[in-house]
């Protein structure tokens, strides 16, 4: 398993080892002690989610507040996304970065990204099926979102597709709009989090 940082602090690609033979493939998809060399702390999974989305299904760009915030590791069980990690942490030196990763079934990569940056995709084929790997549950009044197609984030979404949304990310405010209201996590909060864990 191969485990790389991205430009954005806290936000990880993970490309395990696949082993092949007349059977099928095998492989390692989550290793909590080797994401932990990584993190400086093992990530508490308590919670597994699993979204199943037709081609141009956009989901997010989702964050949670600071604390309980909420670390995820995503990686796709059919078809293929694009995944998006946000840096929404005011005050980060890359506030406001997006990093791109490609989830699928030929390398089956995971991205894992920490507690206050934002997540979105865009599955690029029907039944595209996600797992998320989550390190608090749902909590619906802390839970917030960006429209995921604010020009200011700039998500780049393949030209070609028919994009559909969630009423509730149709109506999320701009990363402008979310930043001006106070909504977004700070870095200096991130940070006291994570030196906490």
């Amino acid at each position: 398993m191969q485990i790389e940082p991205l430009g954005i602090e806290g936000a990880f690609v993970v490309t395990p080892r696949q082993f092949s033979d007349d059977r099928g493939v095998f492989l390692e998809s989550f290793r909590g002690d080797r994401l932990a060399e990584h993190l400086g702390h093992r990530p508490n999974i308590v919670q597994t989610n699993i979204s199943v989305s037709s081609r141009g299904t956009v989901r997010g760009i989702h964050f949670a507040d600071i604390p309980p915030g909420q670390g995820k590791y995503i990686t796709a069980l059919s078809g293929s996304l694009l995944d998006f990690i946000v840096d929404l942490r005011v005050g980060s030196p890359t506030f406001g970065a997006v990093e791109q990763v490609l989830l699928d079934t030929a390398d089956r990569r995971a991205v894992y990204l920490t507690e206050g940056l934002g997540h979105a995709f865009c599955a690029l084929e029907d039944d595209t099926t996600a797992m998320y790997l989550c390190t608090a549950a749902y909590n619906p009044t802390g839970e917030h979102g960006i429209h995921p197609l604010d020009p200011e984030v700039g998500l780049a979404i393949p030209a070609d597709l028919a994009v559909t949304l969630s009423p509730k990310d149709e109506q999320a405010p701009s990363l402008a709009e979310a930043r001006e209201s106070g909504l977004l996590p700070t870095y200096a909060a991130w940070q006291d989090f994570v030196s906490r864990a």
